[in-house]
């Protein structure tokens, strides 16, 4: 049985930060959602004033299956020759499939394309409350599709792919990959090299029998332990989840609860890199689904934050955590792209 509360707590740098953030305003879900877009481009637009000279940004339309036509763009290391291929990172943008735009990437995009030398794809798949569950995994799925039909027009290489995101977009990657298992078991194979998940959400909360039951007491779950943990409390993970479902997803449901997933399911999935928080609610979602895949032969790397909440890198050189999460997940795409042999145990590398 497990018992992860030992990572949870707050660190001292953390308690140093929250301390000195404002009250949170009251505003309704329109103006929040538009207040947090705002200061994402904002925070974006400031770090791309030393960042914009070292890449090549160029935009792109997807069509989705619906007809609706999706903004993408790709980003290049501006030191690489534009002749040259090179491995493709599929972005997706974390924010509860709530918050979130092209622009509030950049300053992430760039940051990979550069440090990794791969050409990354950043989409805007669509969000609620205008658009619910399926929508955002279709989007997911149609940009796959348009990355590997078009991977020569921005000189990125359609046999190494790996695929990423953050927060929800960690959510649309694990159930991609998933899909492609059981769909399309050859793009697996022959095209995609790896995922990165960086503090994932892999079940609806009504889902969640199958992982308390691996717990030692339920009363030691991150839903328990963090359930008002700052950035992403327990009320604010509702109202994300609400805004999606129209209704509670079946247990089944591979593409809501992709940590319901069967051994034989994951067996063949490829590597994951795993960045978890010790102060985070999802935080013993992300570590169960980590340790399925590592222990049906799926090379895994785990990383843990301790003491920082979901959603910390917002902060930057405030926390010393900051330049880990970005380690591990540049890292983590470097490693999926050199072939790793699965593990024999699950090691937790604690930040």
């Amino acid at each position: 049985m497990c018992d992860f509360s030992g990572y949870g707590g707050p660190s001292e740098e953390w308690i140093a930060v929250e301390k000195s953030l404002p009250p949170a305003p009251k505003l309704t879900q329109e103006e929040l959602k538009n207040a947090t877009n705002k200061w994402r481009e904002k925070a974006a637009e400031e770090e791309m004033e030393t960042l914009s000279s070292t890449v090549s940004i160029e935009d792109h339309t997807i069509a989705a299956r619906d007809g609706t036509s999706l903004e993408a763009r790709s980003y290049r290391p501006s030191s690489v020759n534009a002749s040259q291929s090179l491995p493709i990172y599929l972005h997706f943008h974390g924010g509860g499939f709530f918050f979130g735009t092209l622009r509030s990437e950049d300053s992430i995009c760039s940051r990979i394309a550069v440090d990794v030398e791969v050409v990354v794809i950043n989409v805007n798949y669509r969000h609620t409350p205008e658009h619910t569950y399926p929508t955002p995994w279709n989007d997911s799925e149609d940009t796959l599709g348009w990355i590997l039909s078009h991977a020569d027009e921005f000189g990125g290489d359609k046999t190494q792919i790996v695929v990423g995101g953050i927060s929800a977009g960690a959510m649309l990657t694990a159930a991609l990959m998933q899909t492609m298992q059981r769909e399309h078991p050859d793009v697996i194979s022959n095209n995609i090299k790896g995922q990165v998940l960086m503090v994932p959400p892999v079940l609806h909360e009504d889902c969640y029998d199958k992982y308390l039951q691996q717990l030692q007491d339920a009363s030691v779950a991150s839903y328990v332990e963090n359930a008002s943990a700052p950035i992403l409390p327990l009320p604010r993970w509702r109202m994300f989840n609400e805004l999606l479902y129209k209704a509670k997803p079946d247990f089944e449901d591979r593409r809501a609860n992709p940590g319901n997933a069967t051994p034989p399911e994951v067996a063949k999935l490829p590597p994951a890199t795993f960045g978890i928080c010790g102060l985070d609610l999802l935080r013993d979602e992300g570590i169960l689904y980590a340790k399925l895949l590592q222990e049906n032969g799926v090379p895994t790397n785990i990383s843990l934050f301790e003491g920082v909440p979901h959603g910390f890198r917002r902060f930057g050189d405030r926390l010393s955590a900051s330049k880990a999460w970005d380690k591990v997940m540049h890292e983590g795409i470097k490693w999926a792209l050199s072939k790793p042999a699965p593990s024999a145990d699950l090691d937790i590398h604690v930040y």
